[in-house]
């Protein structure tokens, strides 16, 4: 999932950054209200963690601004206050959940994980592709009803491509999305990582699913990739 912090503490951003990562997930950092807020006009992200005191434009003003823009995208918001007063204002404003600092990173992952659910149990909780199943809950794959184990990466890239499905995507969204918006373009990284992809979820299955349009991009389809 590709996650936005925003958060003007660089070393309290830069925690969660680093833990989210681990979990597989893309996560840019923006490190005052005005940017966060551009950031998340133009990107479509899964979630947005939104500190409540900001410079140039508080989390209560960017979350309400946010939402009347159209931007519906789950927001955690954080806070070193803990009163009432303040949660009230920030549900009012648009958030859809509260977490008050200093906060276990354990619980972070946790409140993540509840409104990603809940995000994903509104699209649709299983993903598929002919007999390609991803489960975003459990984080299992399988294919013709075969465990497919992977990697965290590996598991973020094919999270994409499931919800993307017949389309292609270049190297640059891939990079945004299952990186992050700092991610070379020139790098192969992409390529290896669509390499060890293919190998375990087409590798003795038929059809192919995974395909490579030289100078586009990446397709995950069950129809021939066009000529």
């Amino acid at each position: 999932m590709k996650i936005l912090v925003v958060e003007d503490e660089e070393r309290v951003a830069h925690f969660i950054q680093k833990g989210l990562k681990e979990e597989g997930h893309a996560v840019d950092v923006s490190y005052d209200g005005e940017d966060g807020e551009f950031l998340a006009e133009v990107n479509d992200y899964d979630l947005i963690i939104l500190d409540l005191m900001l410079p140039k434009k508080n989390g209560i003003v960017v979350c309400r601004e946010l939402r009347a823009s159209g931007v519906a995208t789950p927001v955690l918001m954080l806070t070193a206050r803990d009163s009432v007063e303040d949660k009230v204002r920030g549900l009012d404003a648009g958030a859809d959940d509260y977490l008050p600092k200093p906060f276990a990173f354990e619980e972070l992952l946790a409140r993540v994980r509840a409104l990603l659910r809940r995000q994903s149990d509104s699209k649709s909780p299983i993903l598929k592709l002919a007999d390609l199943e991803l489960d975003p809950i459990s984080r299992r794959v399988s294919r013709r009803g075969k465990a497919i184990r992977l990697t965290t990466k590996e598991y973020a890239l094919l999270e994409y491509l499931m919800r993307n499905p017949d389309k292609v995507l270049s190297r640059t969204l891939i990079g945004e999305h299952v990186w992050d918006m700092n991610f070379d373009p020139e790098s192969n990284v992409i390529d290896v990582y669509v390499s060890h992809l293919r190998a375990k979820i087409d590798k003795g299955f038929e059809p192919a699913l995974l395909h490579t349009l030289r100078g586009q991009g990446y397709l995950l389809s069950d129809d021939s990739p066009p000529v």
